[in-house]
């Protein structure tokens, strides 16, 4: 039987993804038609009921109708242009992979000018729904707004990439962007899978367990496919490394530190914290450990690009704890939220907030190196003017 190659690995998971996409664009467009009208048919609310149970969609259904009921409008908008968005990813990975260029420009100008309509209709129900009221209570309405943040300055700094003649950093945004917008259909696969791993849960429930770990989640998978694309070994100007042992040591104790402070205040919350402890920490110690896997090999085989973004992205990784902890009193002090909820607020945006920070530093590494190789090719031309023009002693 023949091995699995790694370019099958990587068809599959496009395949995968894209099926994933192409499936749930449906189920986005029709989610909020039966909050317009009751009754009205939803395919995933039909999907939910076969695949859990009946009173799960119905008790979830009843505790978002008040959410929703002032931005229903908005939401809808959201709803739709995001299923139109789930067949616009694929279609642009497929036209950049073909060289179609027009194509594929054309296409990015509506994927973009898309987002932009989709996030604004959600900015709505987030800025007419307090924390408190919104479903899933005050930890999701922040998860959703800084979703929402990523996904508008991940689509804006791509655009820019492009027009600045980034091609390689434009790829790299427009696939964290996609990934931000993929929270919602793998939000759903836990809807569908986490009650037969953890039986008597609600939607809601769920929801607290999923913010745990989809943001780490998919910025991870953003940046296993700009790997996966990106086959530079070196980048001409890229000397040396942003994240030197000392810094990445230092990331490490500042890590470790917030970890074990995390780890303990959660097991002060009895099985409900240990429930959630898990749902962040085992994603967690997978990336870490690819991370750090991938960084070490690439730094072997003398990789120096790859294993700078690594590292880079390891840094991040390792500091994203610390954010949590950080942002913790700030939830507590200016939102008025428990101890509880700031806690699980601040972890479940601390991964995906340092990929998108690491993602913006390897932005600024390779922007840097051009720059340096623009300074190069320019100093041999001056020189020769230079001795003309000077006086002869």
């Amino acid at each position: 039987m023949r091995r699995p190659t790694s370019s099958m690995w990587r068809r599959g998971a496009a395949v995968a993804v894209t099926v994933m996409c192409v499936a749930y664009a449906p189920i986005a467009m029709t989610e909020l038609w039966p909050y317009a009208s009751p009754g009205a048919p939803a395919i995933g609310e039909w999907v939910m009921a076969q695949t859990v149970s009946p009173r799960y969609v119905a008790d979830a259904l009843a505790t978002r109708i008040e959410p929703y009921q002032h931005s229903l409008v908005p939401m809808i908008v959201h709803s739709v242009l995001g299923g139109l968005l789930m067949l616009l990813g694929p279609a642009q990975v497929l036209t950049a992979a073909r060289r179609r260029k027009r194509v594929h420009r054309i296409l990015g100008v509506v994927f973009a000018v898309t987002v932009y309509a989709s996030m604004a209709g959600a900015g709505l129900y987030l800025a007419r729904t307090a924390p408190e009221d919104a479903f899933s209570g005050a930890a999701f309405w922040i998860v959703l707004a800084t979703i929402l943040v990523g996904t508008v300055q991940s689509v804006t700094f791509g655009i820019l990439a492009a027009v600045g003649g980034f091609p390689d950093l434009h790829q790299r945004w427009m696939l964290l962007c996609y990934g931000f917008l993929l929270t919602a259909p793998l939000l759903r696969l836990e809807w569908g899978g986490l009650p037969r791993l953890l039986p008597g849960l609600s939607m809601e429930e769920i929801n607290q367990v999923a913010i745990m770990h989809l943001g780490s989640v998919v910025a991870f998978g953003a940046l296993i496919a700009s790997r996966t694309l990106d086959r530079r070994t070196a980048i001409d100007g890229v000397s040396g490394s942003w994240a030197p042992l000392p810094v990445l040591a230092a990331a490490h104790l500042a890590g470790a530190a917030a970890l074990a402070w995390i780890v303990c205040s959660y097991l002060d919350f009895g099985a409900v914290g240990r429930r959630l402890l898990l749902a962040y920490l085992l994603p967690y110690a997978v990336t870490y450990a690819v991370m750090a896997v991938s960084a070490r090999r690439a730094g072997r085989q003398g990789h120096t690009w790859a294993r700078e973004e690594w590292r880079l992205h390891l840094t991040a990784l390792c500091l994203a704890p610390v954010l949590s902890v950080g942002a913790i009193p700030v939830f507590e002090r200016t939102l008025g939220l428990d101890h509880h909820t700031a806690l699980s607020a601040g972890l479940a945006i601390g991964c995906g907030v340092l990929a998108t920070a690491a993602t913006s530093v390897v932005s600024l590494r390779v922007m840097y190196a051009r720059e340096l190789r623009k300074r190069a090719s320019a100093a041999p031309a001056a020189t020769p003017s230079s001795r003309i023009s000077s006086p002869v002693a």
